[in-house]
C-alpha cells in the first residue's frame, strides 16, 4: 500500500496496515531459560524425544500382567518395587506382581497397574479386591503419547510463558533465542506540562500521558523505555528528537501533532529524515494521529495530546505493531456484544470505552461508557477497554457484535 497522500485521513484498517508494511523485525539474542519468561520466542522447539520417554505409571499400585489376573488369580507374589527414578526392572515370574509409584518406568513384562485402594497386603503378597475387575492396559500413560521425537512443540512468536518455558526446560534447552526489547523513548511536548510532584500552577497541567503510555507498555513486557519532556519551542523539540533517533529503536510522541500554530512535530520529523507514512485516521478519537520512518529504520508514532486519545491509538496501533516487530504471533480478535445502545452519526470509526460485565446468562457483554470528550480520562477506570465500532452505520443496537481491545 502507498503512503497516504497530505490531504486525505485513511481508515483504520488501512493505518494497520500500513504500520505493518513499514515496520521491520527487531533484533533476536540468546537468553537462558531462566531469563527467558515473558519473552517473544524466535526459534521453533522440536521434541527432545518421545514423550513420555517411556511408558509411565500413573497410579500407585501393583503392575501385573493381564493374563494372570484373567486366569482367575487374585493373589499376587511381590516381586520388587519400582518407583521413579529407577531403571526399570523386568518381573520374570508368572503370577508375581511388582509394587509401582506414580510416574515410575513400567516394569517389563507387565501390562496394568492395579490401583493400591484395591489391594490389600497379606504377607508377602498384594491380594485383589474381590469386587473389582480391571482393564487391560489401564493406569498406563504410553510412551510417545503426548509426542514424538523431533516433533515441533512449540513455533516462532510464542510468548514464553510458564507452560512454554516447562516444555522448553524438559526437552533439553537451557537457553532460547528470543527477541530483543526495543528501545523505547516517550516524548511528551507541551508547555502547559508539568512534572508529577512539581508545583503546578492554574494554567498547567500534570504530566500523565507519558506514564499512561509507559504502563501501558509495561503491562505487555516492554520494560526499555525512557520518559521525557519537551516545550513548545521548535529548536528544542529538533534537537530532543534528533537526540531519540540516534539511540532509540522507537519513538512515540504524544501532542504537537495537529494542526495548531505550534504543533511543531510533524515538520520537526520531516527535517529530521523521518518519512512520513500517514497523518491523519478516519477515527474518533484519535483522527491526527502520526506514523512514519526514521533514517535508520526507527518507529515514529507520533500521537494526539488528549488522553484518551493517547491511550485508544497507542492500544489500538502501537502496541501490536511493537509486538508484532518482536515477531509475537498476533492473537485471534475478541469479539463482544454491547449490552446497551450506542449512536454516533459521523462517518468515522468510533472507539467506545466499555465496562466488560456478564448477562444472566454468565456470557461476556460491553457497557458502552462513552467520555465527555478525548480529555476526560478520569472515567477510564471505570473501563476495561474499548470496541471499534465501524463508520458504515451510526446507530449501534445492544447485542451489536464488535471487537473488543482491552487497556
Amino acid at each position: 500500500m502507498p503512503n497516504q497522500p497530505l490531504t486525505t485521513m485513511i481508515s483504520a484498517s488501512e493505518a494497520e496496515q500500513l504500520i505493518r508494511e513499514h515496520m521491520g523485525r527487531f533484533a533476536a539474542q540468546t537468553r537462558s531459560i531462566d531469563d527467558a519468561a515473558g519473552c517473544i520466542l524466535r526459534q521453533s522447539i522440536v521434541a527432545e524425544r518421545d514423550q513420555p520417554p517411556f511408558d509411565r505409571v500413573t497410579m500407585d499400585g501393583m503392575a501385573i500382567r493381564f493374563e494372570d489376573f484373567s486366569n482367575s488369580k487374585r493373589r499376587f507374589d511381590i516381586a520388587g518395587m519400582q518407583a521413579a527414578g529407577m531403571a526399570p526392572m523386568t518381573m520374570h515370574p508368572e503370577g508375581a506382581c511388582v509394587e509401582v509409584m506414580t510416574g515410575a518406568v513400567m516394569p517389563d513384562g507387565c501390562d496394568t497397574v492395579i490401583a493400591v485402594e484395591q489391594t490389600r497386603r497379606e504377607g508377602s503378597q498384594l491380594a485383589v479386591a474381590a469386587d473389582y475387575e480391571p482393564q487391560r492396559g489401564q493406569f498406563i500413560h504410553r510412551r510417545g503419547n503426548d509426542c514424538q521425537a523431533g516433533e515441533t512443540l512449540i513455533e516462532p512468536g510464542a510468548k514464553l510463558r510458564a507452560p512454554e518455558i516447562a516444555v522448553i526446560a524438559a526437552n533439553g534447552y537451557g537457553s532460547v533465542e528470543v527477541s530483543t526489547q526495543p528501545r523505547v523513548t516517550i516524548l511528551a511536548t507541551g508547555d502547559e506540562l508539568v512534572d508529577v510532584e512539581a508545583p503546578v500552577a492554574a494554567w498547567q497541567i500534570r504530566r500523565s500521558n507519558d506514564r499512561a503510555l509507559a504502563a501501558l507498555l509495561a503491562s505487555r513486557g516492554l520494560s526499555e523505555v525512557k520518559l521525557k519532556h519537551v516545550t513548545d519551542d521548535r529548536d528544542v523539540l529538533k534537537a530532543a528528537i534528533a537526540e531519540q533517533l540516534d539511540t532509540r529503536d522507537v519513538l512515540i510522541l504524544s501532542g504537537g501533532v495537529s494542526m495548531g500554530q505550534r504543533d511543531f512535530v510533524p515538520g520537526v520529523l520531516s527535517e529530521l529524515g523521518v518519512q512520513r507514512v500517514f497523518h491523519k485516521i478516519a477515527q474518533r478519537p484519535g483522527k491526527p494521529m502520526w506514523f512514519g520512518m526514521g533514517p535508520k529504520g526507527q518507529a515514529v508514532f507520533a500521537l494526539p495530546g488528549n488522553p484518551v486519545s493517547v491511550l485508544v491509538c497507542a492500544t489500538r496501533y502501537v502496541m501490536p505493531a511493537l509486538l508484532g516487530a518482536m515477531g509475537c504471533t498476533a492473537p485471534p480478535p475478541t469479539c463482544v456484544t454491547l449490552a446497551a445502545p450506542i449512536d454516533f452519526a459521523a462517518t468515522l470509526t468510533y472507539f467506545v470505552p466499555v465496562r466488560m460485565q456478564t448477562d444472566i446468562a454468565g456470557l461476556p457483554i460491553a457497557m458502552p461508557l462513552p467520555p465527555q470528550t478525548s480529555g476526560d480520562f478520569s472515567a477510564l477506570t471505570q473501563t476495561h477497554g474499548f470496541v471499534e465500532l465501524p463508520p458504515e452505520r451510526s446507530h449501534f443496537p445492544a447485542g451489536f457484535i464488535a471487537t473488543y481491545y482491552p487497556w
